[in-house]
Order: structure tokens, then C-alpha cells, then sequence
């Protein structure tokens, strides 16, 4: 779980939020042995030889601990996206841009990508779907703000926004899910660029088609 407390280190740094860390990489760990349901608050108190207390101070409850996990994989996966996206100079850069980063996000951090799988329909049905609909419109706001200056995509405007990026990421969700499940070995790092590739000719056929 190196990589799942670096996440947290990088989203809660300081001495102050040392218990607060501690707290969400037990409680991820929980929640990815035992499941989200199954999981309970004395499970995480126990793991974390914290108290019951500590736990409603920082997070009320469990659907906190939940969905503060889940905001912070958010926020780390947007993180690296942006840097991605910060350095594209055409509509192609931007594909392999959100494929790269994508990619990238999943292999170095695993725990929480199975976690964001496994967590959202929680987040959706529970007091945070207003934040998560929020975040994903401003996720989706910023990339078709960026991609509306290249000349090509006004040929893909009668596409729902919603649709273009499921073309765009679609294959590249499907295997990275195959490898969290172990359904395949390969880390998709190793076809990130076919990966990339496939989806800008996804893009090149529904522009040729416009």
C-alpha cells in the first residue's frame, strides 16, 4: 500500500494529519479485503488502533470514510491528467493525453482504482452524489474547454460530449478493469501507447464520417 500513502501524503501532508491518513489507508485496506457493505467503523478502529471517536471526529462515519476516500482518488487521478493535459498542443496530444494519464493513474495506483470501481454507485446513492456530479462536470468542462480550440472538433459537436468521452476512454477503462481483476497480467503500462493510439482513430473515423 506504498503508493495508496503517498496518494494520501501528497492530498493530507503535514504532522497534523497524520492520524487522518492513517485512518483512510486502514480503512482502504478494509474496505478492499472485506468490501464496502461488510466493512464496518469498529473494523477500521481496529485496524488503525484508533478510536471510535477519532473516526467521527475526522470523517462523521463510515459513508464519510467512504467518500473521502473516494474524492481523494478523484483528485489525484485529476491531477496527473491536468499535468498531462497542460501539455498538449493538438486534439491528438489531447487523446493521448487523457489515455497516458489514465493509464498511468491505474498502474501506480492500484488500491484506489479498484476503490473508485468499487465505490461509486456508494457515492452515487448516498449525501455525496451532489459533489460527484459537480466534479465531474468541471472535469468535463475543462476538457472540452481545452479541446474546443483545435479546428477539428467543431466536426464533433453534434457528439454528446458524455458519448465522445466513452468513445475516447472506453477501451482503456475495459483493460485496465480486466488487470485489476487479475482477468489479464499485463500492466497496461506495457499498451498504453496501442491504447492511445486506438482511440485517436476512434476519433479519426467519427471526424471523417463528420
Amino acid at each position: 500500500m506504498i503508493s495508496a500513502q503517498n496518494l494520501l501524503e501528497r492530498l493530507y501532508p503535514g504532522r497534523r494529519a497524520v492520524l487522518k491518513r492513517q485512518i483512510l489507508l486502514d480503512a482502504l485496506a478494509c474496505f478492499l479485503e472485506h468490501g464496502i457493505e461488510t466493512t464496518s467503523i469498529e473494523l477500521i478502529r481496529a485496524r488503525s488502533q484508533s478510536s471510535v471517536g477519532a473516526i467521527y471526529h475526522h470523517f462523521k462515519n463510515k459513508e464519510g470514510v467512504v467518500a473521502a476516500l473516494f474524492f481523494s482518488a478523484l483528485d489525484d487521478q485529476a491531477a496527473l491528467r491536468d499535468e498531462y493535459l497542460n501539455q498538449a498542443k493538438s486534439l491528438q496530444d489531447v487523446v493521448y493525453a487523457l489515455i497516458h494519464s489514465y493509464v498511468d493513474w491505474v498502474s501506480e495506483q492500484p488500491e484506489f482504482a479498484k476503490f473508485l470501481i468499487s465505490a461509486r454507485f456508494s457515492v452515487m446513492q448516498g449525501g455525496d452524489q451532489e459533489s460527484l456530479a459537480q466534479k465531474n462536470k468541471l472535469r468535463n468542462q475543462k476538457i472540452f474547454s481545452l479541446i474546443s480550440n483545435f479546428e477539428e472538433f467543431k466536426a464533433l459537436s453534434l457528439i454528446p460530449n458524455e458519448l465522445l468521452l466513452s468513445l475516447v476512454i472506453g477501451s482503456t477503462e475495459s483493460y485496465c478493469r480486466a488487470w485489476l481483476s487479475q482477468r489479464v497480467s499485463s500492466d497496461p503500462k506495457v499498451y498504453k501507447d496501442i491504447l492511445a493510439k486506438a482511440a485517436w482513430h476512434s476519433v479519426q473515423n467519427l471526424l471523417s464520417e463528420s
